[in-house]
């Protein structure tokens, strides 16, 4: 199946109705229990451009709700500009970008309170202690008092932070720090967590520590992972999008993406692959 192939493929299925629930709030499942809690993402034709260069053009799908959805391509393919415009700090071109139903543009405030964002490089202040920062960043999001403990210590616990809460990050391994950035991102109970290369610069061990934690975030929010390595999007996302010099060429389950001979086939800036996944659309 060529790349223009998939993309159409993909946006067949894209056109139905996704998982039951009302956007952004809990699925049920048998008996009325629930089961998945999340935002739901919607980005319709997103074009955007930085004077002549087109860093998005015609990018279109949905991200359900308590899904781990993987937002893949090489450096320069355009991930950056789509978080950005997600996260309401770009107005895109053309199209339209919408969590759970609400957007970005015009419903700053309401999107980002839902949002919480864990960048590739850490933000931390080195000077700090783990439990001091997270009572600051809890301030950052509203949370004061009696809340902001609470949230304090569920994070501290979620993310196997206890034993290290009165050290100063400075004086943190990288894959604890990783978990403290981690700690900030959650801790406001977002709907919608977007991680950016979470396990860069990590050893083996750290790399599968950060992933257990995502996976333990799994149907408490959707996560969107925004990565370039094909290691993390198949140990954590359940579908994922492609990205290429600001195209989408690929959307789909992981597994069918990913598990082929050539996944790193999607990669390779192919210009009749480009041109074929333009025909598809």
């Amino acid at each position: 199946m060529s790349l223009g192939e998939r993309v159409e493929t993909a946006k067949g299925s894209e056109s139905g109705a996704g998982p039951p629930g009302e956007p952004g709030a809990l699925t049920h499942g048998h008996g009325g229990q629930p089961d998945v809690r999340g935002a739901r993402v919607e980005a319709r034709a997103v074009g955007r451009r930085f004077g002549p260069h087109v860093a998005l053009a015609d990018v279109g799908f949905d991200i359900h709700p308590g899904e781990t959805f993987g937002l893949l391509g090489p450096n320069g393919a355009g991930k950056t500009t789509f978080i950005r415009l997600l996260t309401g700090f770009l107005m895109p071109s053309a199209g339209e970008v919408r969590v759970d139903g609400l957007s970005p543009v015009r419903d700053t405030r309401a999107v980002q309170a839902r949002i919480g964002y864990v960048p590739e490089q850490p933000r931390l202040y080195p000077e700090l202690r783990v439990a001091g920062f997270l009572r600051f960043a809890a301030e950052l999001r509203g949370l004061v008092g009696a809340a902001r403990n609470a949230a304090v210590e569920a994070s501290l616990a979620r993310f196997g932070l206890e034993p290290v809460a009165k050290r100063l990050i400075g004086h943190l391994s990288k894959g604890f720090r990783q978990r403290v950035s981690l700690a900030q991102g959650f801790l406001h109970d977002p709907t919608l967590l977007i991680v950016d290369e979470p396990t860069s610069g990590l050893d083996p061990l750290q790399r599968e520590e950060v992933r257990d934690l995502l996976l333990g975030l799994r149907d408490r929010c959707t996560i969107v992972l925004c990565t370039h390595d094909l290691r993390d999007a198949q140990a954590l996302a359940t579908r994922c999008a492609v990205l290429q010099r600001g195209r989408l060429v690929a959307l789909g389950g992981t597994d069918s993406l990913l598990g082929g001979d050539d996944p790193l086939a999607l990669f390779r800036v192919d210009a009749g692959a480009e041109s074929a996944a333009q025909g598809g659309r």
